[in-house]
């Protein structure tokens, strides 16, 4: 049986070992690619596949688990280890990402004294159970068992956000309690407050550092660190940053790729590496995380190409032949072979044939649920997606202020059918004054949770329960005596598109398009505003005019031959009788 060790440098069954190794997310990748992206990552020389484990995919509903098709980490596993790759997991409860609250289920937040990442029971409980179900997957496929799995990690970026070491151990204590036997690892910043806050090495836990530049400076960082301690325990970057993320309306963020190449090659003649990403692929669904800057929450896009070695869809960059030299320059006996890529296609277009407004087919999308005051979206329902509240307010002839005192993330608020205002953070809590007629308006509200946040202080902070968290006030007073719709969207089969439709308001369009032989495409989203789409029955995501990317990417392992079919859910405008595909993605004017 294999035997991985962590001494004065990593041991593979008795031999210094260094780990190459490169991120890819299964659950950001269509499974029938997983292949594919394994595939490349060896083909550039690399030994060993890393992923993070959200926790929010695999329990979307408190005691509810789901390791199914997509979700099946321990196929993914597997995989790589018939494709010859050794394996390290990240199953932590806090993952980061980019990832909706950072892999955080949404169904805590109805926990009233729940404080996340803590050593507190009510967490640690939930933790706990979560852990006995994951383990069940993964336990068989550590090296210790037969499997590709190395090694394992307690926290991520820990001391980016607390230096509780009981609540490290408890993790710790956790994870052992369900049988994982390889050797456990924590990764921070590279500076000593970071590394000394979030790491457990007086516990014998090898620590990691994660940077994307200056190598030889973080190296020596982590090096001092390691002496101040009395370890010589091997250097390892466990998040070399070769990219980065974007978020809604900045341009898009790309790095050269000689200067990767060239700091990867530094970083090898020290430690071992794990590239973020190798492949980011895409933040399927509702599943984009957030970025917080001071009071103002910045949604990341669908798209998670990271600018990585791979593209969203999988093909080799520049990159991936640069880090390739190096690995031939420095590692002359690891085999290095051509990448694989996939065709990419323009289908033509896909043509509208149904339309009806949400108010028409909400009672079709979800039971509708009473409530004297608004619900928020975790109360009502799974959290992601949109959240439909609607009254009655009794009107006298004249004009009156509105005002939702607190809401999250985005809302539209409508009376009788007629738009009223759209509200975005900065201007949620503003009044503003629409002319109620005589007698009884249906007034209604739709929110958007564009997408938790996924790193720092705000994970504590109640800011990350969406939906409307006080009440909705007219005149000077709370409307009371609300319907809840909880729109998560998980199916959409049973829209009935012969409803009836109004212009401009939000309306779920369906379309169809012929497909002759099944390849990937990119569905065109410059003629819609906001919204998201579903590729027969699958939820791809979000997007939105103010770009960077104006496009999504549709994969063709999720197509069929002959009729595909395309729902939008489109909040802002009409959408046009055809929409078109491109062969690659589109992106704003002067987004790059």
């Amino acid at each position: 049986m294999n035997e991985f060790q962590v001494k004065e440098a990593f041991y593979l069954n008795g031999k210094p070992f260094q780990i190459l190794s490169g991120a890819i997310h299964y659950f950001r990748i269509p499974r029938a690619y997983w292949e594919d992206s394994l595939y490349n990552l060896k083909a550039m020389g690399f030994n060993t596949v890393e992923t993070y484990i959200p926790w929010n995919i695999h329990e979307p509903d408190e005691g509810v688990f789901d390791f199914s098709e997509q979700y099946d980490v321990a196929a993914f596993v597997r995989l790589a280890q018939q494709m010859g790759l050794w394996v390290i997991l990240r199953p932590t409860p806090f993952i980061c990402a980019e990832w909706e609250f950072g892999g955080l289920p949404a169904w805590l937040l109805n926990y009233k004294d729940m404080k996340v990442r803590t050593n507190t029971p009510l967490f640690l409980d939930k933790v706990d159970r979560y852990y006995r179900r994951l383990f069940e997957e993964i336990e068989p496929l550590q090296i210790t068992c037969g499997g590709p799995v190395l090694m394992m990690q307690v926290e991520n970026e820990y001391g980016s956000f607390g230096n509780d070491k009981d609540y490290l151990r408890a993790i710790v204590g956790i994870m052992r309690k369900y049988h994982v036997t390889v050797p456990l690892f924590t990764s921070d910043g590279a500076w000593d407050a970071a590394l000394e806050a979030g790491s457990l090495i007086e516990d014998g836990v090898l620590p990691t550092g994660n940077f994307g530049s200056r190598s030889d400076e973080n190296l020596d960082a982590m090096e001092r660190f390691l002496q101040r301690h009395g370890k010589t325990f091997p250097l390892m970057c466990m998040e070399f940053w070769d990219g980065w993320f974007n978020r809604w309306g900045e341009k898009i963020i790309r790095r050269d790729a000689e200067d990767l190449a060239q700091e990867v090659k530094t970083l090898l003649k020290r430690a071992s590496i794990n590239l973020y990403m190798f492949q980011g692929g895409t933040n399927f669904g509702f599943m984009n995380g957030c970025s917080a800057r001071g009071e103002r929450d910045l949604p990341q896009i669908t798209s998670y190409d990271y600018d990585a070695v791979l593209t969203e869809w999988g093909a080799p960059t520049e990159k991936f032949y640069k880090i390739q030299k190096v690995i031939q320059q420095l590692f002359p006996d690891i085999p290095t072979f051509p990448p694989r890529d996939r065709a990419r296609t323009a289908y033509k277009p896909a043509v509208q044939n149904g339309r009806v407004s949400l108010d028409a087919c909400k009672e079709q999308l979800t039971q509708v649920q009473q409530s004297m005051y608004p619900m928020t979206m975790e109360q009502a329902g799974r959290g992601y997606g949109y959240m439909l509240y609607e009254t009655e307010v009794l009107g006298f002839g004249q004009e009156m202020k509105l005002k939702i005192p607190q809401a999250a993330d985005r809302v539209q608020i409508f009376l009788n059918g007629t738009h009223i205002a759209t509200q975005y953070q900065e201007q949620i809590g503003e009044e503003v004054y629409a002319a109620f007629p005589e007698g009884y308006s249906k007034l209604q509200v739709l929110v958007e949770n564009l997408g938790r946040v996924n790193y720092g202080y705000k994970l504590h902070a109640p800011s990350q329960s969406k939906g409307i968290r006080t009440g909705v006030m007219v005149d000077i007073h709370f409307e009371s005596q609300w319907k809840n719709y909880a729109l998560t969207l998980q199916d959409c089969s049973k829209i009935e598109f012969n409803g009836m439709w109004e212009l401009d308001t939000p309306a779920f369009y369906r379309y169809t398009f012929d497909v002759a032989e099944v390849q990937d495409t990119f569905l065109d989203c410059s003629t819609l505003g906001k919204g998201v789409v579903f590729l027969n029955g699958r939820n791809i995501g979000r997007y939105w005019k103010i770009g960077p990317v104006q496009s999504l990417y549709l994969p063709g392992a999720w197509m069929q031959a002959g009729k595909n079919e395309l729902i939008v859910f489109e909040t802002e405008q009409t959408c046009p009788d055809e929409l078109h595909f491109s062969a690659q993605p589109i992106y704003c004017t002067n987004a790059e």
